[in-house]
C-alpha cells in the first residue's frame, strides 16, 4: 500500500520497461507557471523604479527570466501543455515577444491567461482551464527559477505519478530555529533538527484530482497557503520529496540576479 491509501500500479514500480513506457506515453503533463506577481523586492532595490521590470521580466544575459524558465519546460519531452498566468496588460505584449524572439516555446501552444492577486489565485485560474484525467500530472513552477534541470523535472513527474504529490527540495544546511515574535523582536523557542527539514523548491507535481481537490477545499474554506504542497498537505494527502538543487534558485532580489549571471556562465547541466 502506497502513501494515500492506494495500491494502483505506477511507472517504475512493478512494471516492466515496455509497460512503464506505455503508461507514461498515455499520461499528460501540464505545467502551470504563475507569473502575475509584482516582484516588490526586486523593484524596491532598483533605482529607476518607474521603468523597473517586474522580477519575472528582469533580463538575464539579454533574455527575460520568465522566458528562460519557459524554455526549460517547452524543451522537455514529457511536457505536453504550458499555462502561464500573467497580469492582464502583460498578456498581449508577452505573446508578441514570444512570437518574435522564441517561437520554439510556441510549439507547445502555451495558454496565456490572466492571473490573480496572489499566486494561489493565479494557479486556480489556470486549473480552471486545464482539462486532465485522473492519471495526468500537473506541475507548478516558479516563474523565476530558470535553472531547473531536465532530470529534476523528470523525477518530480515520476514521484507525482507514484505518490500523487511530490516537490523538489533540498536539505537544510543552516541551523533552524523556531521563534516567537514579540513587539521588540523575536525569541527562540526551540531548535529544529536539520535532518527533519527540507527547503521547498519547485517544480511541485501532483496528480490532477489531488491538486484540484486541494484547491477546491482551500477556496471553500478561504484558506491561503504558501505553496501548492501546503494545500495538498492540508487536504490530507502525503507529499513526497525528490532532490532539488542549490542552483535551482528563486530570483527575487538584485543579489539573486547577480548569482544567476554567475550560474549562467557555467557549463550547462541537464
Amino acid at each position: 500500500m502506497l502513501p494515500g491509501g492506494t495500491n494502483r500500479l505506477y511507472a517504475n514500480q512493478l512494471l516492466c520497461p515496455s509497460e512503464s513506457y506505455i503508461l507514461f506515453a498515455r499520461m499528460k503533463v501540464t505545467v502551470v507557471i504563475p507569473a502575475a506577481g509584482l516582484g516588490t523586492r526586486m523593484a524596491s532595490a532598483t533605482k529607476d523604479k518607474k521603468n523597473a521590470a517586474t522580477k519575472q521580466f528582469a533580463e538575464l544575459q539579454g533574455k527575460p527570466i520568465l522566458i528562460r524558465t519557459l524554455l526549460r519546460f517547452a524543451q522537455h519531452p514529457q511536457v505536453n501543455e504550458l499555462f502561464v498566468a500573467l497580469r492582464k496588460e502583460e498578456i498581449a505584449p508577452f505573446r508578441a515577444r514570444l512570437e518574435r524572439e522564441v517561437p520554439e516555446i510556441l510549439k507547445k501552444s502555451p495558454v496565456l491567461l490572466e492571473g490573480g492577486e496572489h499566486r494561489q489565485h493565479s494557479v486556480a485560474n489556470a486549473l480552471a482551464q486545464v482539462s486532465a484525467g485522473a492519471d495526468d500530472v500537473v506541475l507548478v513552477h516558479d516563474a523565476v527559477r530558470p535553472f531547473v534541470t531536465d532530470e529534476m523535472i523528470h523525477q518530480v513527474i515520476v514521484a507525482a505519478q507514484k505518490y500523487g504529490a511530490a516537490i523538489a527540495g533540498v536539505p537544510a544546511v543552516d541551523t533552524v530555529k523556531q521563534v516567537e515574535r514579540t513587539a521588540e523582536g523575536a525569541l527562540i523557542k526551540t531548535t529544529i533538527p536539520r535532518e527533519k527539514v527540507v527547503m521547498a523548491q519547485t517544480p511541485q507535481g501532483f496528480l490532477y484530482p489531488v491538486l484540484k481537490k486541494a484547491f477546491d477545499e482551500a477556496a471553500a474554506d478561504g484558506f491561503m497557503g504558501t505553496d501548492e504542497a501546503s494545500l495538498v498537505e492540508r487536504s490530507g494527502h502525503p507529499v513526497a520529496v525528490v532532490m532539488g538543487s542549490s542552483q535551482n534558485i528563486k530570483i527575487t532580489t538584485p543579489a539573486d540576479l547577480e548569482l544567476a549571471e554567475f550560474y549562467l556562465a557555467q557549463p550547462a547541466k541537464t
